[in-house]
């Protein structure tokens, strides 16, 4: 029996976050990349991990990994997306703020994913209609929510909308502490967070088409009714680029303007 693609998605981010949470705590050797950027052992280790179940279950899809790249056909319309370890900084420094994500991408559209907490061994994942949480075998409906106030900021680089918008400056608008209270995880688990209602939303800059820190995230956000748009509400991936996910309009309205604030953005 062929196991579905969903599925592929949660096996792959369960083995790759059994690696991460095995991995955790050792003196790791350290990869450089780019820009101050690094990966370490368990990044590959991981990475490694998660390959073997998507080749064996999918062995004429293509996947571009975080470490190892693109990888299959040329030509193949099914492309996984794979982070082993969304959160490498953290994870060096032995903070447990982490996630693995594995997304599918059939054209234009992710049709599933998964993002995998390590520590917690809770998976958040979709079937591309819906989304869930699975911990100890069970799945539960995400609901998002606005409740908590919490909105995670990406402060990391790049900031292509630089200098004149810079998620950091959120944090020192009045219009922001009076409403929301700022979190930086640094980690896209902060995504996933969204859709579950534990972060009322996250705001970062960038150009994530294909991204394969982001991918799982925003999936999950949209199948669980979560506002998603670019910078300036426009459809991800277009214009400005960037990406503000809220659990619901009234949220989503209230962010935007104050990121209007700082932008002579055309609109």
């Amino acid at each position: 029996m062929l196991i579905r693609d969903e599925e592929v998605a949660l096996k792959a981010a369960q083995a790759g976050a059994a690696v991460v949470a095995a991995m955790y705590g050792a003196s790791l050797t350290r990869f450089p990349k780019s820009a101050g950027d690094f990966a370490t052992a368990a990044d590959i280790e991981a990475e490694n991990a998660i390959l073997d179940v998507i080749r064996t279950a999918r062995p004429d899809d293509a996947v571009t990994g975080e470490e190892s790249g693109r990888t299959g056909s040329e030509g193949a319309e099914r492309m996984w997306l794979v982070d082993p370890l969304c959160g490498t900084l953290n994870y060096a420094a032995r903070n447990m703020l982490v996630a693995v994500n594995v997304a599918l991408r059939m054209g234009s559209d992710i049709m599933v994913a998964a993002s995998a907490d390590p520590f917690s061994e809770e998976v958040f994942w979709t079937d591309g209609d819906h989304a869930y949480l699975r911990h100890d075998g069970a799945d539960e409906r995400l609901t998002p929510s606005p409740d908590s106030r919490l909105v995670d900021v990406n402060l990391d680089p790049p900031f292509p909308n630089g200098p004149s918008f810079r998620a950091v400056r959120l944090l020192a608008d009045t219009g922001f502490v009076e409403r929301f209270r700022p979190r930086v995880v640094s980690t896209t688990l902060a995504v996933a967070w969204v859709a579950s209602g534990r972060r009322a939303a996250y705001v970062t800059d960038g150009h994530l088409r294909d991204n394969v820190h982001f991918a799982s995230g925003i999936a999950l956000c949209q199948a669980a009714g979560c506002v998603v748009t670019g910078l300036q509400g426009q459809p991800l991936h277009t214009g400005a680029g960037g990406l503000v996910v809220a659990a619901d309009g009234e949220t989503h309205a209230a962010l935007l303007e104050l990121i209007a604030n700082q932008l002579p953005f055309d609109r």
